[in-house]
């Protein structure tokens, strides 16, 4: 019988049931181990291209227009091309253990040279938008021997970055320019040679790769499940950074369980935008989509960033047909806010997002109009991405991220003083959430991150506060972590504050998250000034800017405050902050509704973690319920909870 699912040897013609605890546990009663059909991603992308070779697994949009013609590379190309790349790569002397970083926007070659540095030795994909220094720090941490890069391009500094940091990397053998045909030095002749006195020789991409077999790896590489795939970065940019390692059972782990929650098939299509440095764009979709046979139609060079994407995204599903249309939640609010017309769209089945919470009122606008269920997906890098979804045949709780994916654990703890697990929470009771299961990870690069990355052996501590409900569902109520995520994009507050620290006018400096209804959330400072001290919010808005390389930890507003509200050890005490910042913004967007005695008020609450009260008085009992409703539609693109109390 064929298998509708390719990386598993076990399912058939018909998905299985887990549409209820007693149906996932039979499910899981087969070992994971049995099931799975692919040890490393270079076996599981040849199972995919093994299905159908000359289906499309790439068409790549250069515009983001359904109407241009794409470039489309099939199974079968694609798969000749990843062994190529990772050739290419042996011969620049890569082996296992050695790490490929890439630098590189939405191109074809990106995703060969991901998974081809995989199936050479380790893939470190990274953000080309960081500034100089931090890349470097990433490159440095790796090890880094080769590079893989955007060449000189018109409105990209990509190229010009890496030039300004080629020399403060000791391990670097060479530069592999894509779109480098006018800046190479070297000829693919010359590869495997190692790097002459002075600057690492530059190749071109396509030169290089070309001149490689596409039928094998040259290695004979025999790749295991626990032998490291890749490194991802995350977390803040100030010491040594962190990177999450993958193993390929990990990844593999996450392409498998994706195709089975989301149900992907041969032949599927998925609107891809993600970048290849978040987990979420190299694995929950691009590994997933292309193991299982599928067909990634890349968004232009700048993804779901290109406004054409947003602005073309339902005819883009009346041309390629999607069934699941992923992606982070800032995605879908954009997609909501763009007129459905005349396209049609009768080819979903679902709408998926994670990264950061999906506002209530946007999965519900999912569902109204486009007749699917949401499923929200929780996880994190260190868990290799997806660890719980909202299962599709199981009843779907809005603002909840559902169940832990078959095979994968979820506990809510307290957590001692040592940063361990000290019990289990009750149901309701809020704790931080710790996750195990096939796609956690093992640790970070560097063991000085490992501390406190755990909360047990195997169990992941995700720095997130959740609470589990009676029937299991997950709730994440607020972040331990203090993390500010804008649009799925994690900042750390650590570095900002530290610029503004800097600052000679201030004492005191903290970041926090405010509520937004686009991003989820925006960077807000608070800050409390030395005696005596003045100086304007936009000043202090100019100084983080000329100082940090992370434009998205810009702060959208500085606020002086004193004293600064400091728990009873002398540390800012963030909750008050967030609870003021929610207060601020709730407060303007109530403010046009004409009632003059409205108050907004923002607390802790058991259940919730956070919750707006909005205090109407004097408002005659017959006009309650439009004024309520009126509120009810300002506040329900916001993540935090709210209520209406009458005065």
């Amino acid at each position: 019988m064929q298998h509708r699912h390719l990386l598993d040897r076990q399912i058939g013609s018909d998905w299985p049931d887990l549409s209820t605890p007693d149906a996932l546990r039979a499910f899981e009663a087969t070992p994971y181990t049995e099931r799975i059909a692919a040890r490393s991603t270079y076996e599981a992308l040849r199972r995919g291209a093994e299905h159908d070779p000359e289906a499309a697994a790439i068409h790549f949009l250069p515009n983001a227009d359904p109407d241009e013609t794409p470039l489309t590379v099939s199974h079968r190309q694609f798969f000749a091309r990843v062994t190529q790349t990772a050739n290419a790569f042996g011969a620049l002397g890569v082996g296992p253990g050695d790490v490929v970083s890439l630098l590189l926007p939405l191109l074809p070659q990106s995703l060969f040279t991901l998974y081809g540095a995989e199936a050479a030795g380790i893939a470190n994909p990274v953000n080309p938008l960081l500034e100089p220094y931090q890349l470097v720090e990433i490159l440095r941490a790796a090890r880094t021997k080769v590079v893989v890069v955007l060449g000189p391009m018109p409105g990209s500094d990509i190229w010009e970055k890496v030039q300004r940091i080629r020399g403060e990397m000791p391990e670097l053998v060479a530069i592999v320019a894509v779109g480098g045909a006018g800046v190479a030095t070297a000829a693919p002749a010359n590869a495997g040679h190692g790097a002459p006195e002075g600057d690492p020789p530059v190749y071109d991409f396509d030169t290089l790769v070309a001149a490689q077999p596409a039928d094998r790896l040259v290695s004979g590489r025999t790749i295991a499940a626990d032998e490291v795939a890749a490194y991802f970065h995350t977390g803040g940019t100030t010491g040594t950074p962190k990177l999450v390692r993958h193993t390929h059972g990990n990844q593999v782990y996450q392409a498998w369980v994706v195709g089975l929650m989301l149900r992907t098939q041969p032949g599927d299509a998925m609107l891809f935008g993600l970048p290849l440095f978040h987990v979420g764009g190299a694995l929950t979709q691009g590994l997933a989509v292309l193991a299982t046979g599928g067909a990634l139609v890349v968004l232009s060079p700048s993804g779901w960033r290109s406004p054409a994407a947003v602005r073309n995204v339902w005819r883009l599903v009346a041309r390629y047909r999607p069934r699941v249309f992923a992606g982070v939640p800032t995605v879908l609010v954009a997609a909501m806010n763009t007129p459905v017309g005349d396209a049609d769209v009768s080819s979903l089945e679902c709408a998926s997002a994670g990264g950061s919470a999906i506002p209530v009122a946007v999965g519900q606008a999912c569902i109204d109009r486009l007749k699917v269920p949401v499923l929200e997906v929780y996880g994190m890098t260190e868990t290799s991405s997806v660890h719980t979804i909202a299962y599709r045949d199981r009843p779907i709780r809005l603002g909840s991220v559902g169940h832990p994916v078959p095979y994968s654990r979820v506990r809510v703890v307290r957590i001692d003083a040592d940063g361990g697990a000290s019990g289990d929470c009750a149901p309701e009771e809020i704790g931080v959430v710790a996750m195990a299961g096939p796609g956690a990870f093992s640790g970070y690069l560097s063991d000085s991150h490992n501390r406190g990355a755990f909360v047990a052996p195997g169990w992941v501590n995700s720095g997130d506060l959740g609470r589990l409900d009676a029937d299991g569902y997950l709730w994440i109520t607020g972040r331990a972590k203090d993390l500010v995520i804008r649009g799925g994009h994690n900042i750390d507050p650590q570095p900002i504050e530290e610029i503004l620290f800097g600052h000679p006018a201030v004492a005191l400096a903290a970041m926090v998250g405010q509520p937004d209804a686009y991003a989820g959330e925006l960077p807000v400072v608070y800050v409390q000034l030395k005696p005596g001290a003045t100086v304007d919010p936009g000043t202090l808005i100019d100084y983080v800017r000329e100082r940090t390389p992370e434009r998205a930890a810009v702060p959208v507003s500085v606020h002086v405050v004193d004293p600064m509200p400091l728990t009873g050890v002398g540390k800012v005490f963030k909750p008050a902050l967030r609870w003021e910042a929610a207060r601020r913004v709730t407060t303007t967007m109530l403010a046009d509704l004409g009632q003059q005695a409205l108050s907004v008020e923002v607390g802790g609450h058991p259940v919730f973690g956070s919750l707006i009260t909005v205090t109407v008085g004097g408002v005659p009992p017959e006009a309650r319920a439009e004024l309520e409703a009126q509120v009810h539609r300002r506040l329900a693109p916001l993540t935090m909870r709210h209520e209406v109390a009458w005065r």
